[in-house]
């Protein structure tokens, strides 16, 4: 029997629907325990299969009883069993997340197609692991993006009704033109979007220290890659320092321009890779400015692989709304430490590509006046 027999609709459907909407919704569970696991250890440059699941705090491996998505944390309260240490909610929350949306795939797709409701199910699990990521650390690991647009090229060409299409050819001609137009349409974005914001100033508290490491800019509450500042050579992050530590000298009241390819303190020059050290004293610090950051434009290319060029152009103006929303949300809450603040764009761009995959057509259509309304009040 092949794969494509195993998932033919007679043989799900010799099973009630209903069972397998506890199954999705048990196996949604059982992945967003997994995908705790990614959105810990991804940033950290950690595997996610080696060491088995533990407490950051204490190092206690959790045995099998204790790992029980759901369950567990609602049974130790949100503690670690060994040494009491919090185990945050979110923890919990991507777990219930998950398995109400790989519920939500299956009553929406599983009786158009089993194919169609577990490849979705998988691909909303991606963009929950990259929102999480993407709202703590300011980064989408090429792991999820890149990953995700090869996964949609293969998945296009072994499902094509994935793209609506008769054949794995058309699909794939589908899925290729999400990815460039996913990818072309928002890095013409972000490059326009630095020549129209040009840079942003970063006022500190007196005496703050900074670091300056191989791959990014540590500032006290974040780190910005150096991927997300610097796209022309022209670009460069400027300060007035109060000190300046080197590995072999350092200096006092000097002012700091640091651009891809050289290093300027005062009035000496520098190679930025050959200095393995760099730290610096100052109040006040200015940065390039973009709208959006690399890891955007390859987490939409990835959208593109799996839903095509139309749930791009979807997907990006939705989640413009939605992100002015949530700002003028904030500005309304008096919110001003975030509204000001740089917020991440990843969670905005995945909540679009969801409501896509659900309602995306249906509300293009009614907003076009070709269909009825989605929805009925």
């Amino acid at each position: 029997m092949g794969i494509d027999a195993v998932f033919a609709a007679r043989y799900w459907a010799a099973v009630p629907f209903e069972f397998w909407a506890l199954v999705f919704f048990v196996f949604g569970t059982m992945v967003g325990s997994f995908l705790n696991v990614c959105i810990y250890r991804m940033p950290r440059g950690e595997s996610v299969v080696s060491p088995p699941s533990h407490c950051p705090h204490c190092r206690y491996s959790i045995p099998w009883y204790l790992n029980l998505p759901l369950l567990t944390w609602l049974y130790l309260r949100g503690r670690c069993r060994n040494c009491g240490a919090p185990i945050a909610p979110r923890y919990f929350l991507v777990e219930l997340l998950t398995g109400v949306a790989f519920l939500g795939c299956w009553l929406g797709f599983g009786r158009e197609s089993a194919w169609l409701a577990l490849i979705y199910s998988g691909f909303i699990a991606a963009l929950i692991a990259a929102s999480f990521i993407d709202f703590e650390h300011f980064i989408i690991p090429d792991e999820i993006t890149l990953g995700g647009v090869g996964a949609g090229f293969l998945v296009s060409l072994l499902v094509p009704v994935l793209h609506g299409a008769e054949t794995s050819a058309k699909a794939l001609e589908r899925s290729v033109i999400g990815i460039l137009v996913g990818a072309g349409l928002v890095y013409a974005i972000l490059r326009l979007s630095k020549l129209l914001y040009g840079r942003q100033r970063f006022d500190l508290p007196a005496d703050t220290r900074i670091f300056f490491t191989e791959t990014a800019l540590e500032l006290p509450d974040r780190s910005i890659p150096y991927e997300d500042i610097f796209y022309r050579k022209s670009d460069a992050i400027v300060l007035q320092a109060k000190t300046v530590e080197l590995v072999d000298r350092g200096y006092a009241h000097v002012a700091v321009r640091l651009s891809p390819d050289r290093l300027q303190i005062g009035m000496d020059e520098f190679k930025p890779e050959e200095v393995g050290h760099l730290e610096v004293v100052t109040d006040e610090i200015v940065v390039p400015r973009e709208a959006m950051g690399l890891g955007d434009v390859k987490f939409m290319a990835a959208i593109g692989a799996f839903l095509g060029w139309q749930a791009v152009l979807f997907s990006l103006m939705l989640s413009a709304m939605i992100g002015a929303a949530v700002g003028l949300s904030l500005v309304a809450l008096k919110r001003s430490e975030l509204s000001s603040s740089r917020l991440p764009y990843g969670p905005y761009i995945a909540m679009a590509a969801v409501i896509w995959i659900f309602w995306g057509p249906a509300l293009v259509g009614w907003w076009f006046g070709l269909w009825e309304p989605p929805f009925r009040v």
